[in-house]
């Protein structure tokens, strides 16, 4: 019986779940982020300015949805040996339209950039006291616990720019998903591709960890830059239309994958194999917990455009991995593989 991974019905909405605006530190307005995203096809942009939520539904039209969101950041006090201060981000996406209450607000701390100014259009609990961050596991838990409560979508962001250690990360508990790419931070000189961390982070038990790719677009640089940080990591995100509800159910269903250029087309278990269709590719990988390297390659005559792999159940899950030519990648979350093989 066949089984799909990514949905086979449905839409495919192209989707940025990290960005900022001059609400916050980005250079563009959110009317102009709205213009470029959909010049670049975008039909998503989840606007998530720092430690202030402002929603945008002058910028909705039948072709694009913002999504209503913030970004908070826990920074370490700066260290004796003066050696970069650890941070940890996270953006936190409201469940619904009608959800403007910000959660973990601080009445009069936290906000800078042009934040300040829209302080008094912050919405709130008033009965609940200020959220004091510090920076530890504890707290960054407490916070992912809230949102969560409250129903958001958590993100973990950017962690080599964030300079964490590892075994802080993998201490994170609950958030929805990590960026397994992050743009702005790869336009700037980052390493924050990071495949590898996903890995450690199933091998520590994450297994309701999906991942995303975003762009974390603060637009410094001019359009035509290569550091021009926008349009150049998307979440792809599969939902019946184009409304708040059904994009927010994708995401937190993982109806989606992420990219940086190449197209996962389908994804389904049949007959004891995964198979993978895309758009044209230098490779194609499956990736376990065992060591068994599993990769399709392209040929000098053709690329590689489907690939079907044999997997066991001691595999323990599986995720895709395709790289283009260009070195750009489309990666899926984890599947567990002992609810594929079940009749």
């Amino acid at each position: 019986m066949r089984k799909y991974l990514l949905p086979e019905s449905g839409n495919y909405y192209k989707a940025n779940l990290h960005c900022h605006t001059t609400v916050s530190d980005g250079k563009f307005t959110p009317e102009r982020v709205k213009e470029v995203y959909v010049d670049h096809g975008y039909s998503v942009v989840a606007f998530t300015d720092h430690d202030i939520m402002i929603p945008h539904p002058e910028l909705k039209d039948d072709n694009f949805l913002p999504l209503t969101g913030y970004e908070m950041e826990f920074t370490e006090p700066q260290p004796a040996d003066g050696s970069a201060k650890r941070t940890a981000h996270i953006c936190l996406i409201a469940p619904t339209e009608k959800d403007t209450k910000q959660v973990c607000w601080h009445r009069e701390k936290y906000l800078f950039g042009h934040a300040p100014e829209y302080r008094h259009l912050a919405n709130f609990d008033d009965s609940l006291p200020d959220f004091e961050r510090q920076y530890s596991v504890e707290c960054v838990n407490e916070a992912i616990a809230t949102a969560e409560k409250s129903g958001y979508f958590v993100t973990y962001n950017h962690p080599i720019w964030s300079r964490e250690h590892v075994e802080d990360i993998v201490c994170y508990e609950g958030m929805d998903a990590m960026e397994i790419a992050n743009y702005s931070c790869l336009a700037s000189g980052y390493d924050d591709y990071v495949p590898w961390l996903y890995d450690i982070m199933l091998r520590h038990g994450k297994k309701d960890l999906y991942v995303i790719a975003a762009d974390d677009n603060h637009n410094a640089h001019p359009i035509d830059s290569p550091r021009f940080d926008s349009c150049g990591g998307w979440t792809m995100i599969n939902a019946e239309s184009l409304t708040y509800e059904n994009i927010f159910a994708g995401l937190k269903n993982g109806a989606f994958y992420a990219s940086r250029g190449p197209e996962i087309k389908a994804l389904y278990f049949e007959d004891g194999q995964v198979h993978v269709e895309c758009s044209d590719a230098a490779t194609v990988k499956l990736i376990s917990p065992m060591r068994k390297g599993r990769i399709a390659y392209a040929t000098e005559d053709a690329p590689v455009n489907s690939a079907s792999f044999k997997i066991a159940p001691d595999d323990k899950y599986v995720r895709v991995t395709v790289t283009d030519k260009n070195g750009k990648t489309a990666d899926t979350h984890f599947y567990e593989v002992a609810g594929l093989f079940e009749e």
